[in-house]
């Protein structure tokens, strides 16, 4: 079995420093060469009633697949097509609303020259992004948009590297322009992304994770201390709820009002909950976000929060162990 190589890793620096030149100078030179073409480009896709249809084969296919991922996460509907898999049915996903996004350095690629005429046929706009302005994929588009490179980081100027940077570069540059363009904000962006961590601060609300029902330990002011204690251990809260006839929150009773209350009375056991509660409790809507919960715990040194309605009556309570549990915090 042949040794492996041992490269000297000063060689594998300078390599890395000659790969991001080469990729920076490419961007520059895209940069400077970017026109009017561009704001043409995203003004279509801005105007289209269809999907942005994000097509390319080879590495200029998982550069579309990205690309299509970024716009439908920022506001803009698309989806990416194989090129291969394009001409052998999957050109069926296109309608005459959808604009298609070619991308192919060469502007030769076959399969995405066949895409292009079914949506001549169809009346599918293209958008094409090439290395080739005069190639037959670039001509024939709607719109080009130039992605060429002086040189590839690839030494032997073979393999893909600052060119698919630069088809990148471009979308994601298309995919901010509208974003902007639409006014997409973080709201938006974490109703897109539920199971992500700007999606839970964002989306979840006081309602989705607060206890309720028998979950609630809940008392009367004139409880004996003993039973206010059982009612807290059973209930995991580190506190209990004091209410009044109407179900109204008029107390609370927590792990700090019992130290205190031994404080200063020693023997508490005649005592009722009324002797050491905290008044006015602090509370929270149940269409608030979990997250604004969260700030208003943290700037009170609250562990718990109690949960009301307009009416003022409870409906449940968040524990600092919920958000937690929840992923919001």
């Amino acid at each position: 079995m042949e040794n492996p190589p041992n490269p000297d890793p000063r060689e594998a620096l300078a390599s890395a420093h000659r790969t991001f030149a080469t990729e920076i100078e490419a961007l520059r030179a895209l940069d400077a060469r970017l026109d009017d073409s561009f704001g043409r480009a995203v003004e279509m896709i801005l105007g289209c009633r269809g999907r942005v249809v994000v097509t390319g084969i080879g590495k200029s296919g998982h550069i579309a697949k990205k690309i299509a991922a970024t716009l439908a996460s920022t506001g803009t509907p698309a989806f990416f097509m194989h090129g291969a898999e394009a001409i052998h049915g999957d050109l069926g996903m296109l309608t005459a609303q959808d604009i298609v996004l070619g991308i192919s350095y060469s502007g030769a690629a076959n399969e995405l020259l066949t895409v292009l005429s079914v949506a001549k046929r169809m009346g599918t706009r293209l958008i094409a992004i090439t290395g080739h302005p005069n190639s037959d994929l670039a001509r024939n588009a709607d719109l080009h948009l130039d992605a060429h490179v002086a040189h590839e980081a690839c030494p032997l100027n073979l393999a893909p590297t600052a060119s698919t940077t630069a088809a990148l570069v471009l979308g994601d540059a298309i995919a901010v322009a509208c974003l902007e363009s639409r006014g997409f904000s973080r709201e938006d962006f974490a109703r897109s992304h539920p199971g992500g961590a700007l999606g839970r601060k964002l989306l979840t609300r006081v309602r989705d994770i607060m206890r309720t029902g028998a979950a609630l330990p809940v008392v009367r002011a004139d409880t004996p201390i003993a039973d206010a204690l059982a009612e807290m251990s059973a209930k995991g809260m580190g506190m209990t709820i004091v209410v009044d006839d109407a179900r109204r929150p008029v107390g609370i009773f927590t792990d700090g009002d019992l130290r205190r209350l031994i404080a200063r009375h020693g023997d508490i056991r005649p005592l009722t909950v009324a002797a050491g509660m905290t008044h006015g409790p602090k509370s929270v809507a149940p269409g608030a976000l979990a997250i604004e919960a969260a700030a208003l715990m943290d700037s009170g040194r609250l562990s718990q929060m109690l949960v009301v309605d307009d009416g003022g009556l409870l409906l449940g309570a968040l524990h600092m162990h919920d958000l937690l549990a929840a992923k919001v915090i």
